[in-house]
């Protein structure tokens, strides 16, 4: 029987993986899902670390060993075990992004929470995390803030790998476009080939439905008559999913255009739509829903763990969008009409979502180093 993880890859997507830890590369795991499930890359960020961490044996050794080499603080040595990881994991992705002509073979390594909204310490730390990492296929996780807009944009600038995150609205994806495009312009002018420059725009799925479901559940409670009720209640699930499909129909159009075309006769290759938060919150749907849905050329879909499995056994591969484009982009507007004419704003709710997942980045991270440091003590006591 066909692996549905292999076989979504004739469809033009790539399927990373949204989970990395030491034990699943030193077990050789990942390898196998290279090897097997045709994985073509992976992402992380520090709330699955602190899973990692706090959750497993993994880094005992490694945090005595570095206490007792005298690495004093905790975040430096949660950057000293992340980068290993990183490097390793890049390691044994590397003949991917070597198969690949350098469009997969991913992996990502996030800036420091807390710079989400500082540009100049974004640039900073993802210039030193790139020269420590030393891997041609790292990209440096940059949050699509407005202050990280021009961090990217500096970055791409400089020949950096960028995997752009927390991308809710289909403005801020244009605006990451924009910066990744821009960059690119800076990087050619010295004559230098754009062919390695990397980047992925993590445009996030399902926590859009989780916040816009609750908000037409209240609408659809007040409803004044049945008719109403069950319009409203006919969008549930289906913001994400069309929200996800404009903002693709943006990436056609960028891709189509005359500056665009310019870079990429120069070598230069796409920044990818890549689907973020694709686990299922809702146990109503289907938990491969958010794979199955969005399944369209010249994009990636990196799955968590959970959904990573459950899709090996019953996803449904097919060519979701693109199969009528036409049909599809027109049922989307429809959709995203019909959520402005109950009086629910996109805006409202997507810069909610940001606000949210920054959060929900430094709240983790800021854990993590405290997990990290009840270690260290315990050890340095020992």
């Amino acid at each position: 029987m066909a692996n549905p993880l292999v076989e979504v890859q004739k469809f033009g997507q790539s399927i990373w993986y949204d989970n990395i830890r030491r034990g699943i590369i030193t077990s050789g795991q990942l390898q196998s899902m290279v090897d097997d499930d045709g994985l073509l890359g992976i992402t992380s960020n520090p709330a699955i670390f602190d899973k990692a961490v706090v959750g497993s044996h993994d880094y005992d050794q490694a945090i005595k060993g570095l206490v007792g080499q005298g690495v004093a603080s905790s975040v430096d040595i949660y950057e000293r075990l992340a980068m290993e990881d990183i490097q390793w994991a890049a390691d044994v992705m590397h003949p991917v992004y070597e198969r690949t002509q350098a469009r997969d073979g991913y992996v990502s390594f996030e800036v420091a929470p807390s710079l989400a909204n500082d540009a100049k310490g974004t640039v900073e730390y993802a210039r030193r995390a790139w020269a420590t990492i030393g891997r041609e296929n790292v990209l440096i996780k940059v949050p699509g803030t407005p202050e990280g807009m021009h961090a990217i944009q500096t970055l791409i600038g400089e020949g950096i790998s960028v995997n752009v995150t927390l991308l809710f609205s289909v403005d801020a994806y244009e605006a990451c476009a924009e910066a990744y495009i821009a960059g690119l312009e800076k990087y050619v002018t010295s004559g230098r080939s754009p062919g390695r420059v990397a980047s992925v725009a993590s445009f996030f799925i399902s926590r859009i439905d989780s916040l816009v479901d609750d908000k037409l559940k209240a609408r659809a409670e007040s409803a004044g008559d049945a008719a109403r009720k069950k319009q409203i209640e006919g969008l549930y699930g289906k913001i994400a999913t069309a929200n996800g499909i404009i903002a693709y129909e943006s990436y056609r159009r960028i891709v189509a255009g005359d500056r665009w075309k310019a870079l990429a006769a120069k070598g230069a290759q796409t920044q990818r739509v890549l689907w973020a938060s694709t686990s299922t919150k809702n146990p109503a749907y289907p938990k491969t829903k958010y794979v199955d849905d969005l399944i369209a050329p010249e994009t990636v879909n990196t799955i968590p763990e959970e959904t990573f499995v459950e899709y090996r056994k019953s996803g449904k591969p097919h060519a979701a969008l693109v199969a009528d484009w036409p049909k599809t982009l027109a049922g989307a507007r429809e959709t995203m009409q019909a959520l402005d004419a109950v009086g629910i704003s996109m805006k409202e709710a997507t810069d909610a979502l940001l606000k949210d997942g920054i959060k929900k980045f430094i709240d983790p991270f800021n854990e993590l180093i405290d997990s990290i440091e009840k270690k260290r003590r315990t050890l340095q006591a020992a």
